[in-house]
């Protein structure tokens, strides 16, 4: 319950600490689950993990979330999609136990960053990782994922379907729709409705398996793949670093929203409870998530759109979305009901998805209008986004750097390296500068004269 001499923001319905009464709190807590089931689903769904398992992580995540930040966050833990790419490229060569280092790398990267926050401040994170570097990287984080979207639309068996093209193009249109033309709580989760709307064209359509949602038990303790006990626990280093740099990437927009949630309720999240217990929070989210079989986890935008719009920014709210999503994740039949999901469908939805990602990275540039006339930032941009893009990788030994780690890598040392500006750049400066000096100068000795 709310503290009587705390700050209440008056312009929310309910704030961070009002406890709603149990049938709204109910009502509350279950739209918030399905803002964000589609996108925390479609994630497993996309790199060969389970649904089930990404639902109780994501549950379980934002209530370490929710208990390290001193339940003054109202902030939820979801699959995070910024880490498909090196969990694809893993999957065909370490399968999960790789994978699954690479995400508890990610949660300690994330605590020891927090650690040095705490002693030092967050200034140099902004140092090492500016808008000129992170906008290219989100880009290539979408763009890299293009053509698995295509494929996941067109083709069956490996050969062209016109058929899965179609149902791929309504899922899609069907999302834009929805996006575009509602409001209310359907406008919340577009996504969740195409993905509805796609899978009952494929039932229609006779490419979905009924028989296995049908005879699959309704409850199910879900399969956790746990180290030391469903594989053996060794480490992979280059397992580890193909995911972990992207964590420095993650970071950025986790900080991008505690800042919408600073001004939503009122409050400067990075001084109380602090963006160390913040980063520590979404860490302890990721850990877990390895530790169960889970894809990394990160804050979630959807939740914060919730709140924005319904004005109900209570903390138990997100506790109680959580707690459901852990309970849907032994009831086996959704969870059969999700693996089930047609390429078509997921391909379709992975357009907008993936394109939404790219998208991000150019508004990060653009609102924080970095000058892409500037060499600097073009050598930056150019050379990240092929890099990663091209999916060229770096192999020294048994340890590989793949293209996303490694153009994340090289966007942070070139960052750092590369002057401000370049020489023609300062040259051509200085070149205007003595032309204003001497144009000042002959004005000056024309007024001259004319007193004279």
């Amino acid at each position: 319950m709310a503290d009587k001499n705390e700050f209440h923001d008056d312009r929310a319905i309910l704030d961070i600490h009002d406890m709603p009464k149990f049938f709204p709190w109910i009502g509350l807590s279950l739209q918030h689950m399905f803002s964000m089931f589609g996108s925390t689903v479609i994630v497993p769904l996309l790199v060969g993990l389970s649904p089930s398992i990404a639902l109780f992580a994501s549950g379980v995540g934002t209530l370490l979330h929710i208990m390290i930040t001193q339940r003054k966050i109202p902030a939820y833990m979801g699959s995070s999609f910024a880490f498909i790419t090196p969990i694809l490229a893993l999957m065909k060569t370490t399968g999960y136990p790789g994978i699954a280092q690479g995400v508890i790398g990610v949660g300690i990267v994330y605590m020891i960053v927090a650690a040095i926050i705490w002693a030092v401040g967050s200034d140099w994170v902004d140092h090492i990782l500016p808008p000129i570097v992170v906008g290219p990287i989100v880009m290539v984080i979408g763009l890299s994922l293009a053509d698995s979207a295509a494929q996941d639309a067109m083709m069956k068996n490996g050969k062209y379907s016109l058929l899965y093209f179609v149902i791929a193009l309504a899922t899609l249109f069907l999302a834009i729709i929805f996006n575009m033309l509602f409001k209310g709580f359907i406008g919340l989760i577009p996504v969740l409705l195409a993905i509805v709307c796609g899978y009952v064209i494929s039932v229609f359509c006779g490419i979905v398996d009924l028989n296995a949602i049908a005879n699959a038990p309704w409850f199910k303790i879900p399969a956790f793949d746990i180290p030391g006990i469903d594989y053996k626990f060794h480490i992979d280093w280059a397992a580890i670093l193909a995911i972990t740099p992207i964590a420095f990437v993650t970071m950025t927009e986790h900080m991008g929203h505690i800042m919408v949630l600073d001004e939503l309720t009122g409050r400067d999240f990075f001084k109380d409870p602090g963006l160390n217990r913040t980063l520590a929070g979404d860490g302890a989210a990721s850990l877990f998530a390895g530790l169960v079989g889970a894809p990394a986890m990160t804050s979630y935008g959807e939740n914060i759109g919730v709140m924005a719009i319904t004005k109900i920014h209570s903390v138990y709210v997100l506790m109680g979305a959580a707690m459901f999503a852990i309970l849907f994740a032994f009831v086996n039949k959704l969870n059969v009901l999700i693996m089930q999901m047609p390429m078509p469908v997921i391909g379709g939805i992975s357009f907008l998805l993936f394109g939404t990602i790219a998208t991000a990275g150019i508004q990060v540039m653009v609102e924080n209008k970095v000058d892409m006339g500037l060499k600097r930032n073009l050598m930056i941009a150019s050379t990240v986004m092929v890099i990663g893009v091209g999916n060229a990788y770096l192999q020294l030994g048994k340890f590989q750097f793949t293209g996303l780690a490694f153009a994340t890598i090289i966007g942070i040392v070139l960052n750092l390296v590369l002057p401000q500006k370049a020489a023609s750049e300062r040259e051509h400066e200085q070149k205007l500068a003595d032309k204003a000096a001497e144009e000042e100068k002959q004005r000056l000795l024309h007024q001259r004269r004319l007193h004279k």
